[in-house]
């Protein structure tokens, strides 16, 4: 048994501090924001003020990777969430129909999922850990800097706890930060002598134009997330009879910062004949845009050496990538199931489990975080070109190749279908869906069939992007040749 701080009281950082209490460990969450937790998952949505939180009323989703999770982990979340509202959705719903062979296979039944709006998701977890014994649950408590007690070895820091805005200092056997994107953690281990994690950051390139509807959930026809020309649309039904329609392109295109406004937003979306039923509810918001994510990765052990013992990062203080993919929570929660395993009463040298928790990360989560790097260069550089009037240029490297061949040849092969939305999911790294003799082979069989076509044009038919890009700023399209037309 040991004493635990977990700081950031996020879902991932709840999940967490729900985790390691129920191997046994005393937890205390600290969380910055002070609003007190809402007596009902409706009352979340309306008036819970989370500024700590900037993604706090973009769409989140519990992905199937994140749902095994909570069915073996903590079966009390998993029986909350429907209980709040929580909607049950199936990733091969919107795709079985284009499929010829539609018999089922056995990794059906592990494609469904939970989806609720984030304040609502949270919500459950944060009851859950208020009403966990072993967890200490502060909100309100603003944590500026660590602890440095003797190290072990000599020359690395050891993180005894953390102190406070308010002068406190608060003692712990091990530190965790669960502080999400926002972490000062590079900046706290300066101050105590370390050495500066390893890190690799750049803006993911997207802007974020979401709208939120009331009503009665529309039929899911085609992926949930849709690239199309130079924009991306993403549907994500909610809890409680509401859903959610994010547009969001590169950020960089000024034109489309129009898509702020709600008649122009609309107008777009029109124009997407699969996506229109999604505008036949009740708008509950008005466009909330978001912009400047990172994508971004920390190691925190050096040239084989740990930068500090007692101290360990997870979720998206680890690494945080484009929230589009919707696979933060679940990738979080994949890591802080492998913290639990790590800290299991047993090995209690320091360094030994700083070392241990390192392989692991490198191991089995950070393949998640080089896979959606891929992604995400690929469509930047695909959107770039559309802009330019040129053909996109063909994926950069392997990774990027598998990626965009399972999102293509989709509605062409039940089996590719399906290893699409396991990585899609969150069950599976694309990395290891790759080792797959089997599906190498029917993604050479598909690629040959249609070598009459342009394998890595992925664009849609121009009349969709051109339609789009015209209703936003038509003007440009008279002042502006060439790619501009489009906008």
């Amino acid at each position: 048994m040991s004493d635990l701080i977990v700081c950031g009281g996020g879902i991932c950082g709840l999940g967490a501090a729900l985790l390691l209490a129920r191997d046994g460990h005393d937890v205390t969450v600290l969380e910055r924001d002070p609003e007190p937790l809402p007596e009902s998952a409706g009352q979340a949505w309306e008036a819970w003020e989370r500024k700590g939180v900037v993604q706090f009323r973009q769409p989140h989703n519990f992905m199937p990777g994140l749902r095994q999770i909570l069915e073996a982990e903590l079966p009390e979340v998993h029986e909350a969430l429907p209980k709040a509202g929580a909607y049950r959705w199936d990733l091969l719903a919107g795709v079985l129909p284009v499929l010829a062979d539609q018999s089922p296979r056995p990794i059906d039944e592990k494609l469904s999922f939970w989806t609720a709006r984030r304040p609502a998701g949270e919500w459950v977890f944060a009851q859950a850990a208020e009403n966990h014994p072993r967890i200490d649950l502060r909100r309100g408590v603003h944590v500026t800097g660590l602890l440095n007690g003797s190290p072990v070895p000599p020359g690395t820091p050891h993180i005894t706890g953390v102190r406070t805005a308010d002068g406190n200092e608060i003692r712990a056997d091990i530190v965790i930060d669960a502080m999400g994107r926002r972490s000062k953690i590079a900046e706290w281990l300066d101050e105590v002598g370390a050495r500066a994690p390893q890190q690799l950051a750049e803006d993911c390139g997207f802007s974020y134009y979401t709208r939120y509807f009331s009503g009665t959930p529309p039929a899911m026809i085609g992926p949930a997330l849709a690239p199309i020309g130079s924009i991306s649309v993403l549907r994500l039904p909610g809890d409680n009879d509401t859903w959610s329609v994010t547009i969001f392109t590169a950020t960089g295109d000024q034109p489309l910062k129009r898509l702020r406004e709600a008649a122009t937003w609309t107008r777009v979306l029109k124009a997407c004949p699969l996506h229109t039923p999604w505008l036949e509810g009740q708008p509950i918001t008005e466009i909330l845009p978001m912009s400047g994510t990172l994508d971004r990765y920390r190691r925190f052990v050096v040239e084989r050496r740990p930068v500090a013992t007692g101290l360990f990062a997870v979720a998206d203080a680890w690494s945080c990538t484009n929230p589009s993919a919707g696979r933060g929570l679940t990738v979080g929660f994949k890591h802080a199931v492998r913290l639990r395993d790590v800290l299991h009463p047993g090995d209690s040298d320091p360094y030994a489990l700083a070392e241990e928790f390192h392989e692991i990360t490198e191991t089995e989560i950070a393949p998640w975080y080089w896979s959606q790097i891929a992604a995400d260069r690929t469509r930047i550089a695909e959107i770039k070109a559309l802009r330019e009037g040129r053909q996109p240029p063909p994926p950069a490297d392997e990774l990027a190749r598998l990626i965009v061949d399972l999102r293509r040849f989709t509605p062409v092969d039940p089996d590719i279908a399906r290893a699409n939305l396991e990585y899609i999911g969150t069950l599976t790294p694309i990395q290891e869906i790759a080792d797959r003799p089997d599906l190498r082979d029917k993604l050479t069989a598909v690629n040959q069939s249609i070598t009459t076509r342009t394998p890595c044009d992925t664009r849609p038919r121009p009349c969709a992007t051109t339609r789009a890009r015209e209703l936003i700023a038509r003007p440009l399209a008279v002042a502006q040749r060439g790619p501009r037309e489009l906008v």
